[in-house]
């Protein structure tokens, strides 16, 4: 495949899920992505699971979401001949991501330093769990730690009851944030001939979509609380009860909150609902007086009724509901590519889409090792073409 980084070879160290994703980001814009892996099991997402598919169910889905669109390389980066062919790697690559915990890529022979002196065009993504330095640098970090530690967890859930988001977004949000960290560097390269390292983490990743509950404490000295499922500011806007489940109603501005209020036979104009500030403190009042008309109809009126009005809701659908949904698959948010051992079979899709674009193929997850012997010949021709 091809794509805006068509010739932009990146050297993939990373493993479990932010550095993965964000190679496989690059990947999906058509970088060729060479995935290092140790002998022994490679990257450790390998094992995670269940579900594990396959004839013998040895193959984690938690790895097929992270590494479509690369080659895999099995190296042993503590073997002088496995730091000798990274270092060979390194020459003929423009990006090189890394997620190991600060020191190891210098106890590996690879500081920074080194690499740069190997090229000094490489761009270096390094993505750690608190970052590369300050009093708590070094610390290891997972996902719901993250989420823990930078406040989220404190934002989600019911009032009282920290829960952790559901899917795992302080790993996404620093793969995406790496990604586009390195695509800023290899566009600053294009005028200063060299490259940087771009580093971000975890904490950077989940402390950078703090927002509005940001500055709520940081210039408004509030200290946000868990809202359960209704937004922290905006009111009406969230999860709402009617005769057969829930719906989802964003009233955003005034003009949309009256067009809701019309539909459920409530007066827009009545004090303690008049402005957003007004609906909001009365929060729970409004609540109750939605839920009391919402419970005459079944969702699908509801929906058709705030469709026809122009309010934004939805229904809450379930992950397979998602992905059967035609809106889904008519934004290329699901791809099929043929595995060598399950078949064809269908992953969730890249999020951007690009003109002219459309129907790019993707290459599927590749087993362990797969492609050394084309990645050797790869890059011996590239070195014989230079003598």
């Amino acid at each position: 495949m091809r794509g805006p980084l068509g010739d932009i070879v990146v050297l993939d160290l990373s493993r479990a899920l932010a550095g993965p994703h964000a190679a496989q980001m690059l990947g999906d814009l058509g970088a060729r992505v060479i995935k290092v892996e140790h002998p022994d099991g490679g990257d450790e997402s390998r094992g995670w699971g269940p579900p594990f598919v396959g004839p013998d169910e040895e193959i984690s889905t938690y790895f097929l979401a992270a590494n479509r669109n690369k080659q895999s390389i099995a190296v042993d980066l503590k073997s002088d001949a496995g730091r000798d062919l990274v270092e060979r790697l390194v020459r003929r690559s423009d990006v090189l991501v890394e997620n190991f915990r600060t020191g190891v890529l210098d106890r590996l022979g690879l500081p920074v330093e080194r690499l740069h002196e190997l090229n000094p065009r490489l761009v270096v993504l390094s993505i750690t769990g608190f970052g590369h330095d300050g009093p708590e640098g070094g610390r290891p970090g997972y996902d719901q730690i993250a989420q823990g530690e930078a406040g989220l967890m404190s934002l989600t859930g019911p009032p009282g009851e920290p829960h952790r988001v559901g899917a795992s977004v302080a790993d996404l949000l620093a793969g995406i944030h790496g990604a586009y960290g390195v695509v800023a560097a290899l566009y600053e390269r294009e005028r200063t001939g060299r490259g940087r390292v771009v580093r971000t983490s975890l904490l950077a990743a989940v402390t950078g979509v703090h927002s509005y509950h940001g500055t709520a404490w940081t210039v408004g000295g509030r200290v946000p609380a868990a809202g359960g499922n209704h937004h922290a500011t905006i009111a009406p806007y969230g999860a709402f009860r009617c005769a057969d489940g829930m719906l989802q109603i964003a009233a955003a501005n005034d003009g949309q909150w009256k067009k809701v209020a019309a539909l459920l036979d409530i007066d827009p104009d009545m004090a303690k609902y008049a402005t957003n500030r007004d609906r909001f403190t009365h929060r729970d009042e409004l609540i109750a007086d939605m839920e009391k008309a919402l419970a005459a109809h079944d969702r699908a009126h509801w929906l058709a009724r705030l469709g026809e009005a122009g309010v934004p809701a939805g229904a809450i659908r379930s992950i397979d509901e998602v992905y059967a949904w035609e809106q889904t698959r008519s934004q290329g948010l699901v791809v099929e590519v043929d595995h060598p051992v399950l078949g064809p079979v269908e992953l969730p899709g890249p999020p951007l889409r690009f003109d002219g674009l459309d129907g790019v193929r993707h290459t599927p997850p590749p087993a362990l090792g797969q492609d050394g012997d084309a990645v050797l010949r790869w890059l011996t021709e590239l070195e014989e073409r230079e003598r």
